[in-house]
């Protein structure tokens, strides 16, 4: 699709890929390209993965736009932002999101909106770190840490900022798999996200999105009100 997001359909599974060269940076494009991903996998698939790069998931926001000290672009950026993490949270199809390396802030929001979650085992950190930089949780930030992070450890992630190496966030709630890293990472992981994916497809597709709204629903609608 783009150079920096690129689009593929193996067995009935969409494989989105994000790789800007550096550290993954969310902006206005980025966002635009996987919107458009989305929906591409949604009408070409049955399930969907989505990956970051060697290294990391995601850096978080453009800091172009977030340092450009603009108020209007930077409250526009964030919006889409959290327009599509509810739209992945909302996805109806099984969602996979792997990272091969470091997933924090916005990184980990990512991983909180899929419904299964990959890592690969390294010297990397997944977590929360807004507290510790200074920053508040926004709401849709409060609502999917409450959704998907174990109760025994909401607090020390969400408002003491602890990072997790990639096993210990399986305990966490950042994760629900962590592959070997002996391999080259990032093709390891995309074999296991693809084949998981595969594995979830054949479910009955009506079935699933019904029952991901059913439970999601109404904290999709929170936060999209709170953006309004």
């Amino acid at each position: 699709m783009a150079d920096n997001l690129s689009f593929e359909v193996v067995d009935d599974v969409a494989l989105i890929t994000l790789d800007d060269g550096k550290a993954n940076a969310l902006g206005f494009e980025m966002f635009a390209l996987l919107d458009d991903a989305l929906d591409q996998a949604v009408s070409q698939a049955q399930a969907t993965v989505l990956l970051g790069r060697p290294g990391v998931l995601s850096g978080g926001f453009d800091l172009n736009v977030i340092r450009s000290g603009d108020p209007v672009e930077i409250e526009k950026l964030v919006r889409c932002g959290v327009r599509m993490l509810m739209k992945l949270f909302g996805h109806e199809q099984p969602l996979v999101v792997g990272t091969a390396g470091h997933a924090v802030a916005l990184g980990a929001f990512l991983l909180l909106s899929a419904d299964y979650r990959i890592g690969v085992d390294g010297n990397f950190k997944i977590g929360l770190n807004e507290t510790a930089i200074g920053l508040t949780l926004p709401a849709f930030g409060v609502e999917l840490a409450r959704a998907r992070l174990s109760p025994l450890y909401l607090s020390r992630s969400a408002i003491v900022a602890e990072l997790f190496e990639p096993k210990k966030a399986i305990e966490a709630g950042f994760l629900d798999q962590v592959v070997d890293d002996s391999n080259l990472l990032a093709s390891n992981l995309k074999t296991v996200a693809v084949e998981k994916a595969q594995s979830l497809a054949p479910l009955d597709s009506k079935a699933y999105a019904c029952n991901k709204k059913a439970f999601r629903g109404e904290i999709i609608e929170r936060v999209l009100a709170s953006i309004a």
